[in-house]
């Protein structure tokens, strides 16, 4: 490389940035600490204080604190008054870091860079040699997923999400059949569930640790209404059964998700709706350049998404398989009607309206 073509001012600008994207990166596994810790909570309802006296209110050691608040005031999320020596969460800052901010709590999304990178290794012998790594491999995903998913689906399902489908409400308490597809730790269906007692609801889902925990809730809630079952769900064995069929950031993750669209094309009723949400994004790269969190769904879906499809040798579409892929798809299964929707105070995630008449 010839130094002497450079365009300097560009050159040193990207140095800026690659130097603020390791102090980011940092801050990153930062925030999931003070989320997983609940320091961020903890200091949301405190005056200005110590690093002892935060600690002692978190049941935490000391010396970690303080160096954990070292990173927080270096990154101006938190504030320090020197000659005080004490530490503040400013409010508009918990506003965005704490549970009680629920759903616009970001620190849960910071979970997901220290979990990928427990996967670096493996994932760079896939970039050599092809394959996936499985989902055994991340060790805390169906947690940070549960959470991720009563941020974005639960926090919105009976308010927001269920009512952009005209007169589904209506149905829903009259009571209907409801069939959840990759239903993780099944935090929707629960609270579905528990809205509506005269709708019966189903959930399936691969994955034997998340069943578990949905399961366990539904018991605690003494829930009759809902049945879980570990499943392969490209085998829902039913037809034109279920009058609302649903799929919450399931589909792209699937081995073969072309089996399972069609499965769910043949167990929906003729008059039944199939609801999906996924990533809000083209399937055309040069389209998603302005996407606000563009370059973290690419490098969730590289290094989760895709590549766990792969290890089932699957189809590895990825996260950012968007609309346009996702149209065909539904179409090429049997529907013939869809409507993409999305939520003001959404945009991560798109809504298909679907039916097959």
């Amino acid at each position: 490389m010839n130094k002497n073509l450079l365009d300097q001012s560009k050159a040193d600008a990207f140095a800026d940035r690659m130097l603020n994207l390791l102090n980011e990166g940092a801050l990153a596994l930062m925030s999931s600490i003070g989320h997983r810790t609940r320091l961020f909570d903890v200091m949301g309802e405190l005056p200005p204080s110590t690093s002892r006296q935060i600690a002692e209110a978190a049941g935490l050691n000391e010396r970690y604190v303080r160096e954990w608040l070292g990173a927080m005031v270096t990154g101006r999320i938190v504030e320090y008054d020197a000659d005080k020596q004490t530490y503040r969460l400013p409010p508009e800052h918990a506003a965005f870091l704490t549970r009680a901010a629920t759903p616009d709590n970001i620190a849960v999304f910071a979970q997901y860079i220290p979990l990928l990178g427990t996967v670096e290794d493996p994932i760079v012998e896939c970039f050599r040699n092809g394959g996936g790594v499985p989902y055994s491999a991340f060790g805390r995903f169906q947690r940070i997923m549960a959470e991720d998913s009563g941020q974005t689906v639960v926090a919105a399902l009976t308010d927001a999400i269920l009512p952009l489908v005209p007169g589904l409400i209506a149905d829903l308490e009259a009571g209907i059949e409801v069939l959840d597809v990759g239903c993780g730790s099944a935090r929707a269906l629960n609270l579905m569930a528990r809205s509506f007692p005269n709708s019966r609801f189903t959930g399936y889902d691969i994955s034997e640790e998340a069943i578990g925990t949905g399961k366990q809730l539904a018991e605690q809630q003494q829930l009759s209404n809902l049945r879980l079952e570990v499943r392969d769900v490209t085998a829902l064995d039913a037809s034109e059964h279920y009058k609302l069929i649903t799929a919450f950031d399931a589909i792209h993750d699937q081995p073969q998700p072309d089996r399972v669209l069609e499965e769910i094309a043949r167990a929906l009723h003729p008059d039944g709706t199939f609801l999906m949400q996924d990533i809000a994004a083209s399937s055309h790269v040069h389209k998603n350049i302005d996407h606000p969190i563009g370059p973290l769904l690419y490098t969730l879906s590289c290094m989760s998404c895709m590549t766990v499809s792969l290890a089932a040798g699957g189809a590895g579409l990825g996260a950012m398989w968007g609309e346009e892929k996702a149209r065909e798809m539904l179409q090429n299964a049997g529907f013939t009607k869809v409507e993409v929707k999305k939520l003001p105070h959404d945009f991560q995630n798109a809504f298909y309206i679907i039916q097959k008449n």
